[in-house]
């Protein structure tokens, strides 16, 4: 299903009973955010806060904290359905490797169809052009009692590769200064950053456009992993069945999606010195620093008359991002799969903040084949970030965390199946020995074969006879357990 609006989202949530309207005044220094965070601790609904202190426009949170509302923000009842199409996609394709696979894409059928598309005629995102500009029109919040200020948390980023031109969304954090002034949290090797890079390099300034709302599918493609150079556009149309349309800005050259509720266009100069940005409490549960970023320039803002202003808070997990960070989990796994012989499943628990924590099973067919899949794992888009991986057979249901405890303990010889590695961390890692780079660990799970040291019998696991398994079932039921 393809929304027209954040708002014509807002009405599926509510006819299925998965939103709260409040009508009372809130405030959104730090208020807000607590209350979308205890929220989402109890899997309460989303949030329609329709009175905010300081602004006229409603705020929207919690609209991707659930499994269901996570899927239809998708456009799907069920993620999976996306994930087996994704995989048929993949099977029917000759490439071999994961980012072959990832460029092949819009060279298919289906997704060529859902490429985006300039429209005519006055785009909804531009009923009205704020004159002038501000952005304290707007109910941003402020999250944490330490935030360096208030923070649009789920800003969708668009610039453009300044020799190719090729599009790129990302999201960003940007902290507001004042009226016209963000900061811009363009980390190491994200595109945003490379494209600021690059304009840096030629004297150009950037070219930037900032969308809040439309269709939810946009923020997800923004945080989706896919390679340099490939439009996260065509992934939205993909996965809503209908190509994103787009409209020219007013005052920088780039196309926005006509359905945004909000559209903030402006520049990065990359001639001008950076500016302190942070504290912020980010999505690994502790504040990061003040670290010097690129600022934000506002030149126009337009927004839809009924416009809904989407916000989320990140912090100690769990967090709205959990379910974003879960869809990219499942939808990705097909390509994963098709590029790494053997693996099975994957699970990226939510405690481990997506990057810290990744547990895989495989078909085992070889010795050493578990070390073989952490390599790969770390040379792979943001799973090079990964910092632990842990390596199971596949008969464990990588997603309970007591069987893989269970399984991985009675499975290791520390000394044999514990090995470290260096590598790209990610950059808000206050851990690592440094600023995006530190060590990983691997640990393989596996039943160990006598080519890689096994030099007892290897135990079987006790399971109950199949048969008796469901008579009992049966029983239990009869007997009302």
């Amino acid at each position: 299903m393809a929304y027209r609006s954040l708002a014509e989202f807002v009405a599926r949530l509510e006819a299925a009973g998965e939103l709260l309207r409040i009508g009372r005044e809130l405030d959104p220094r730090l208020e807000i955010a607590e209350l979308a965070a205890q929220t989402v601790r109890r899997g309460g609904p989303a949030l329609l806060c329709e009175k905010v202190r300081g602004s006229r426009f409603p705020l929207l949170i919690g609209a991707y904290a659930g499994a269901r509302r996570m899927a239809w923000a998708l456009g799907c009842q069920d993620l999976e359905e996306h994930a087996r199409a994704i995989e048929e996609l993949v099977r029917a394709q000759p490439p071999s490797g994961w980012m072959d696979k990832l460029r092949m894409l819009p060279k298919l059928a289906r997704v060529a169809q859902a490429a985006p598309r300039l429209s005519s005629g006055r785009a909804p995102c531009q009923e009205v052009v704020m004159d002038p500009p501000d952005l304290g029109a707007l109910p941003v919040m402020t999250c944490w009692p330490r935030d360096g200020g208030p923070f649009l948390t789920m800003p969708v980023v668009i610039t453009k590769d300044p020799d190719t031109g090729v599009r790129n969304l990302g999201m960003y954090r940007m902290q507001v200064y004042g009226p016209r002034e963000t900061g811009m949290h363009w980390q190491l090797y994200k595109t945003g950053r490379r494209h600021y890079q690059r304009a840096q390099e030629l004297s150009r300034r950037v070219d930037v456009a900032v969308v809040l709302g439309g269709d939810p599918v946009l923020a997800y493609a923004a945080t989706a992993p896919l390679p340099d150079g490939v439009d996260e556009l065509l992934l939205a149309g993909f996965l809503r069945k209908k190509p994103v349309e787009l409209t020219r800005c007013q005052t920088v050259d780039l196309e926005v999606p006509a359905c945004a509720d909000f559209v903030l266009e402006g520049y990065v100069d990359p001639a001008e010195p950076m500016q302190p940005e942070g504290p912020f409490g980010d999505h690994t549960g502790y504040y990061t620093p003040i670290v010097p970023y690129p600022v934000f320039h506002l030149t126009a803002l337009t927004h839809r008359r009924d416009a809904i202003y989407p916000s989320t808070v990140v912090g100690p997990p769990p967090m709205e991002d959990a379910w974003l960070g879960k869809a990219t989990e499942r939808l990705f796994l097909p390509l994963l799969r098709a590029t790494l012989p053997g693996l099975c499943d994957m699970n990226l628990p939510i405690e481990g903040v997506f990057h810290n924590l990744c547990i895989a099973s495989i078909q085992k067919r070889e010795p050493h084949q578990a070390r073989k899949l952490c390599y790969a794992l770390w040379g792979l888009g943001q799973l090079a970030t990964c910092k632990c991986v842990i390596v199971v057979d596949k008969d464990v249901n990588v997603h309970d965390l007591g069987e893989v405890a269970w399984r991985a303990l009675t499975s290791i010889d520390p000394k044999r199946d514990v090995f470290f590695a260096d590598g790209t961390i990610d950059e808000l890692d206050h851990a690592s020995c440094g600023l995006g780079f530190g060590g990983k660990m691997g640990i393989d799970a596996t039943r160990k074969l006598p080519e890689e040291g096994a030099t007892r019998e290897w135990m079987e696991v006790c399971r109950a006879d199949p048969e008796v398994e469901r008579r009992v079932q049966g029983l239990l039921k009869e007997l009302g357990l």
